[in-house]
Order: structure tokens, then C-alpha cells, then sequence
């Protein structure tokens, strides 16, 4: 199953009409980022910020791509039951047919918006961003992935100060409680993540995560069974007592979160440093799109003194393959290629989850197990410094 790092919880494929929670508000420094694809039939497709998970409630940010006679996208504010003045221009940068990446950032100024990589409107405040709490989408569109970035929980918990046992809503001595991790690193199927002492309503449902017929499609498994993910109860988003809101959460009243600030839209190749190294359970999120006409992009985890590369991902685009080595005193290894699928097509937004393991390197790809690494150098916390390049436009890096 994917393991999210903390505070970093995406939402894949949700059923639109959509509205959900961003869990402790917005705060200046946080970003939305929605990926998407815009339907040949488009008429038009609507995204809110709201002040509460319901329809009338009061909205601090509204955009809406209008495709009909000249195409326009509006933005407006709603509060008290009237809409403000609209803002709206005739440029359009989204496409019938193609896929959108859009990037909210909230400023101090207001919010500013970009796609596809470049700036497109500053909609200044209107509403107190404190008061906004929900994420609204609606119309004619199909979202991939949806994503809150930065900026943590408030001081007092997660996500309203209802803070007891578990993780992070109503399990019923779940996660900080009694949950243990066995085989954390998992072997080639095995079972992963096992918890003990029940997740009552938890995340991602009920029972447990893998056992019991897991992944996919197992009781309390991931994403098929009840109490899954996403629908049954319990379950991720939306279930009682599930994630994210009900009483018990993380102990002690604090949630750890993503540390930083992701990198936007670096140019490639790509170099920097990690901060504070590499460290089991430690996770970089890359996310990007595979431009037209590409043929292979690489990611590097180097030790900066030596050069080794301890790990290296080679995403072969025109001959389908992805291809995982090591390079340790200048000599290449043998080559690892024997993975279940291959998520990167040309002009295919992404999203690559790389999680350090105390045995080996966990992959993901758009929330999907792609393949694990096993360590051939044993000294992971040398690691210091990432590496991508090759025919590849990213996104974002988070650390």
C-alpha cells in the first residue's frame, strides 16, 4: 500500500461533484495542487475554497473555466448569500481533451494561481483566509490527484484540537497507540504494513491494512474492501470516525508534517542537497509530466563525497521500462527491471513517491507500487544529495 509520509495525505481520483476537507484551515505559505483532465464535451467546471463542507457556505476563491461562445475563466468570492464583482479573462489555458496541472499558492496578498507551470491570476483576499476550510470542485471535469502542500497543523492537533489516542481520527488505539509495525520494509509480496490493536474507523478502513486479502481488494484492504479506501465507512475522507476528522488522533496533540517548502517548477537537471540527509522512513515526492517526444529521464541519490549513487531510477519513456541500479566505486551493478506496470507515457503528468526503508527503497507512482529497492549500500544516511534529469518538466520536489 502506499504510506504517505505524514502530513502529506493526496487524494486520487475523486468522484466529482467533490468537496472535502483541507484539514486545518488555510495559512499563508500553503499550496493547492489539482492535476486533472479537461473532457472534449467541457462546457464549463468550477473550483471553490469555502467556509464550511456545504453548499451556501460563504467562498473565498472561486474559479470557473467557461467554455461556451468565447471561452473565459471567472473568479469571484461569495459571502452572505451574494456574489462579489468578477474578476475574469479571456485567456485560457485550459484545453478540451488535455491534462492541466493547477497550483494555488495563498500569499499574503491573495491567492495566486498558476497552470501548467506558469502564472495565470492574482486574486487578492476578499474573506479572511483563517475562515477557509473546504476544497469544492464541480462541472465537467475528471481530477487525478488533489493535494494540500505546506504548511502543517496548528499548534493543539490535528485537525481541531480533538487529539487523544490514535491516528489520526477515532481508532480506537491506532496509530501512537496500539499499533505495531511489523515487516515496515516488507519483502516481495509480502504483507507490508500490519497493524495491531484495530484501527476502528480509521485509515484506510476498519479492519487493517494488506491482510486478510489486502491489496486491492480484501476486507478492510485497500481500495476494494468495506471500510476501504476511499468509500466504506470509517474509510478515507469521508467515513465516520475515519480520516480525518473524528475524536483520537495523534498523540501528544501534534501531527508531524512535511518539513519545508516543495521546490516549484526547478529546471533540469536538477541538483540539491536533501535536508538533513537520508534517513529510514524519510520520503521525496517528485511530481512532473512526461513532455512530447520524450526518451528517458533518471533519478540520482548520490553520496555528494564519494559520488556513489546508492540508488538510481532510469524511466525508459519510448522502450516502456523503468530500470533501478547502483553505481558504488565507479561500477554500475546489476540491473533491476522486473516491475508490474509502467506508469510514465508522454505527455502524462506524475506523481513519484521514493520512501527510504531500514532494508530497501519503496516506489510509487500515482499512489501505486511500482517496485522496491533493495540497499547495496548500507550507509544511507551519506546520502545527501538528489539528482534528476533527462526529458522530464517537473513540478515540484518536496522533501
Amino acid at each position: 500500500m502506499f504510506v504517505a509520509p505524514p502530513g502529506y495525505q493526496p487524494i486520487y481520483n475523486p468522484c466529482i461533484p467533490y468537496i472535502g476537507p483541507i484539514n486545518g484551515g488555510l495559512r499563508s505559505g500553503m499550496s493547492i495542487y489539482i492535476q486533472g483532465v479537461v473532457p472534449h464535451h467541457v462546457t464549463r467546471f468550477h473550483m471553490s475554497l469555502m467556509c464550511a463542507e456545504m453548499d451556501g457556505s460563504d467562498v473565498g476563491f472561486h474559479i470557473s473555466p467557461c467554455f461556451q461562445g468565447w471561452d473565459k475563466v471567472v473568479f469571484n468570492h461569495f459571502e452572505g448569500g451574494r456574489w462579489g464583482s468578477e474578476e475574469k479573462t479571456h485567456h485560457m489555458p485550459f484545453r478540451k481533451g488535455e491534462a492541466f496541472e493547477m497550483v494555488i499558492t495563498v500569499i499574503q496578498e491573495g491567492f495566486q494561481v498558476k497552470v501548467n507551470g506558469k502564472h495565470f491570476h492574482m486574486f487578492n483576499h476578499r474573506l479572511a483566509i483563517e475562515r477557509i476550510c473546504a476544497l469544492q470542485i464541480g462541472g465537467d471535469i475528471s481530477i487525478q490527484t488533489i493535494n494540500v502542500i505546506g504548511g502543517g497543523f496548528p499548534a493543539g492537533g490535528y485537525p481541531g484540537g480533538q487529539m487523544g489516542g490514535g491516528y489520526p481520527g477515532g481508532m480506537a488505539g491506532g496509530m501512537g497507540g496500539g499499533m505495531a509495525v511489523a515487516m515496515e520494509d516488507g519483502m516481495p509480496g509480502g504483507m507490508g504494513v500490519v497493524m495491531e490493536g484495530g484501527m476502528g474507523g480509521g485509515y484506510p478502513g476498519g479492519m487493517g491494512v494488506g491482510i486478510a486479502g489486502g491489496y486491492p481488494g480484501g476486507p478492510g484492504g485497500y481500495p476494494g474492501g468495506p471500510g476501504g479506501y476511499p468509500c466504506g465507512p470509517g474509510g478515507y475522507p469521508g467515513g465516520p470516525g475515519g480520516y480525518p476528522g473524528g475524536p483520537g488522533g495523534y498523540p501528544d496533540g501534534n501531527m508531524p508534517v512535511v518539513i519545508g517548502q516543495p521546490i516549484f517548477n526547478p529546471t533540469v537537471p536538477f541538483s540539491s542537497l536533501i535536508p538533513g540527509g537520508m534517513s529510514h522512513k524519510k520520503t521525496i515526492i517528485i511530481r512532473g509530466m512526461i513532455p512530447l517526444g520524450a526518451n528517458r529521464f533518471s533519478v540520482n541519490f548520490i553520496v555528494g563525497r564519494s559520488r556513489d549513487i546508492p540508488f538510481h531510477m532510469n524511466f525508459r519513456v519510448r522502450d516502456g521500462e523503468v530500470v533501478s541500479n547502483s553505481m558504488l566505486s565507479q561500477i554500475w551493478g546489476s540491473e533491476e527491471r522486473e516491475y508490474s506496470f509502467n506508469p510514465f507515457q508522454e505527455g502524462q503528468f506524475f506523481e513519484l513517491s521514493i520512501r527510504c526503508g531500514t532494508m530497501q527503497f519503496k516506489v510509487f507512482v500515482n499512489g501505486q507500487h511500482l517496485c522496491n529497492f533493495f540497499h547495496r549500500y548500507q550507509h544511507v544516511h551519506h546520502i545527501d544529495l538528489l539528482e534528476v534529469d533527462g526529458d522530464v518538466q517537473i513540478s515540484y520536489i518536496h522533501f
